[in-house]
This record gives structure tokens, C-alpha cells and sequence, in this order.
């Protein structure tokens, strides 16, 4: 790989010569701007416009300027004479945790190469001082006309270099949130995190660029004088009016994507809210108990009050007498006891 920078790496009273390359690159697709109607190029040219002419890159030089309106020229002797120490070097001024920087600040990424054999021993030292104590070091370096801040880490058996912005280029999330007041449920957060769970976890080397390979397909096809291939409409998913329906329908087609069992988990709908007219993904919901039919057997006896002994009808005979054992019960004279005799 090809350098774009040489330098050294200051590290305290330790000086590590290295070398700065490229750690990403770019797969983007560029385009040439033509002419329509005959398919020209179309080229931009470095005009001067008091006298409306061409000028040479040796002609062109630097200039400011100011709020007002007025060019103040600087030349290149006027920036030599600014105060650059880290011109040719990373100067670390810290160590931190990495949860320190935040991901906002962080920019281009290089790969920090030994400069020669010499170098071998401080780099392997700096390399392991930074995997022992879990943490990554700040630092500053000069690249391309300006003053940048870095942060050094360990990748494999490397060092690599992510430039930074400066805290005061990072802009405060000021009236990006929404101002207006949401209620979250519980419900809606239990959804929120099965479909968190559902989705899991990717590996990022399955990851791919579709829109590219797509394109490259029209290209080929183009240079080849066939048709481009259809593709599909991408599905937009449309606006979102029910956020239970929408998190529901996601865990349903996450599941399905993945080829798990839709009836493991699902969170019923809310009461006072009809439910997606699609198929259940998760628990069963609850049977009516008018839509269970009661088995003829097994249904419990309805209870029947106490049977009542009616009495045997009587006998002629038996009605007399008990008539006559009544009568002779209701006539029968209470005995009076019998009166004292006066003793004369």
C-alpha cells in the first residue's frame, strides 16, 4: 500500500518513525458529465474573471476571503512562518478510555506502518503498551495545510489512526428531537424489543452494497447493447397509522426472514383496537367459551332438587279409621281432676 504521509510518532521522549496509509477505500461508482446531444465531455476550465481568460495552475495562488466581500491574498511564505510542531509528527498528549470519543468525532482512518527496522522495537512497544491498558491516545498531527486531532488504537497487529473532529465542529442536536409530548407503553416497548431480539445480531462481511451491484449490472448491460434488467420496486413500507400494527407485522416478517417459528412469542393486540387482519405470529389468543362446544358426556349433570315421597293413597278402610282416630282425638274430653271432699 501506498503511503500518503511520512512522519514519526512522538511518544514521549520516544520517537517512532512511520508511515501514513490509507486504511479504507472508496468502491463508489463516479460518473463523466457529457454533452446530451452528442455525447461530449464536458471539461472545466480555471478562468480568470477580470480579464476573462485561461490561466495556468502556476498562475493560481491562495487568497481569503472576508465577510465583506475583499480577496486579502496569502502566500506561501506567510504560511511558513506559522507555528507548526506537528508538521512531520503525531504527538500524543493523551491516553483515554475509548468510550471517551465520541463516535460523531471520528473521521478518516489510516494504518500506521513501521518506518524501517529501527522502528520495529518502539512500535511493537507503544502497540502492546496500548493493549495492555485497555485505552487509546489522543493525538495531534498536521495533514495537508491544517492542524488535526487523532485517536491511535490497536487493530490486529497494528496501529490505526482515526482523524477527529475538534470538540467545537461537532454540532449540539439542538431541535432535532421531537417537541412534542409521546407516551411510550409497555406494550409497545415489549414489541419494540422483540423485534430487536429477532433481528439478532449480523455478521457485517454479509453486508453488501446492492444499489452498486445493481448498477454495475445496467452498465454492463449498456455496453454490451442489451437492455437494462428490470428491477424490483422497493417496497416503502407506506406511513405508518397503527405503531402496534407495524411492530407486530415487522416481528411476523423478521421471523419469516429468518425462518423462525412464527407462533413462539407474540404480544396480543390492546383492548379498544382491532387487530391486523393477517395470520397469528405468536400465543395462541384465549377461546371463547361460546365458540367451545360442551361435550354430551363429560357435561356436568344439572342439579335436580330432592325428589318429594308422595304419599300412598289410602285404603276406604284405612280412611276411616284414620277418620275415625281423628275425630275420637279431637272429642276426647280432657279428664277434670276430681274434686277434693270437705272434711266436715
Amino acid at each position: 500500500m501506498r503511503s500518503i504521509w511520512n512522519g514519526a510518532i512522538s511518544f514521549g521522549l520516544v520517537t517512532i518513525p512511520v508511515k501514513l496509509v490509507n486504511a479504507t477505500e472508496n468502491h463508489a461508482i463516479s460518473f463523466r458529465q457529457i454533452h446530451t446531444e452528442d455525447s461530449g465531455r464536458i471539461r472545466y476550465r480555471k478562468v480568470c474573471e477580470l480579464e476573462d481568460r485561461e490561466v495556468s495552475q502556476a498562475e493560481i495562488g491562495k487568497a481569503y476571503e472576508d465577510a465583506d466581500g475583499s480577496i486579502i491574498p496569502i502566500t506561501d511564505e506567510d504560511l511558513s512562518h506559522l507555528p507548526m510542531p506537528t508538521a512531520r509528527t503525531i504527538e500524543i498528549v493523551a491516553f483515554v478510555p475509548a468510550d471517551r470519543i465520541d463516535p460523531l468525532q471520528m473521521g478518516s482512518a489510516y494504518y500506521l506502518a513501521s518506518g524501517g527496522a529501527p522502528a520495529a522495537k518502539p512500535y511493537t512497544l507503544l502497540r502492546e503498551a496500548l493493549k495492555r491498558s485497555d485505552k487509546v491516545a489522543v493525538a495531534k498531527y498536521a495533514l495537508r495545510g491544517r492542524e488535526r486531532l487523532g485517536m491511535l488504537r490497536v487493530v490486529g497487529e497494528a496501529i490505526a489512526m482515526h482523524g477527529l473532529l475538534w470538540p467545537d465542529e461537532v454540532r449540539a442536536p439542538e431541535g432535532i428531537a421531537p417537541d412534542t409530548d409521546v407516551t411510550i407503553r409497555d406494550k409497545e416497548l415489549d414489541l419494540a424489543d422483540a423485534l430487536m431480539d429477532t433481528l439478532g445480531e449480523v455478521d457485517l462481511e454479509d453486508l453488501h452494497d446492492e444499489y452498486r451491484e445493481a448498477l454495475e449490472e445496467v452498465i454492463a448491460a449498456k455496453a454490451a447493447g442489451e437492455s437494462p434488467p428490470e428491477t424490483p420496486t422497493p417496497d416503502t413500507g407506506g406511513k405508518v397509522l397503527d405503531l402496534m400494527a407495524a411492530l407486530e407485522n415487522s416481528v411476523r416478517a423478521a421471523r419469516e426472514s429468518r425462518g423462525t417459528p412464527t407462533g413462539e412469542a407474540e404480544v396480543s393486540p390492546l383492548h379498544g383496537r382491532t387487530a391486523p387482519e393477517q395470520p397469528t405470529t405468536a400465543k395462541t389468543p384465549k377461546t371463547p367459551r361460546k365458540s367451545t362446544p360442551k361435550p354430551p358426556e363429560t357435561t356436568p349433570k344439572k342439579r335436580t332438587p330432592p325428589t318429594k315421597t308422595t304419599p300412598k293413597k289410602p285404603t276406604p278402610t284405612e280412611k276411616n279409621t284414620q277418620k275415625k282416630t281423628t275425630q275420637t282425638t279431637k272429642k276426647a274430653p280432657q279428664k277434670k281432676p276430681a274434686a277434693r271432699k270437705r272434711s266436715a
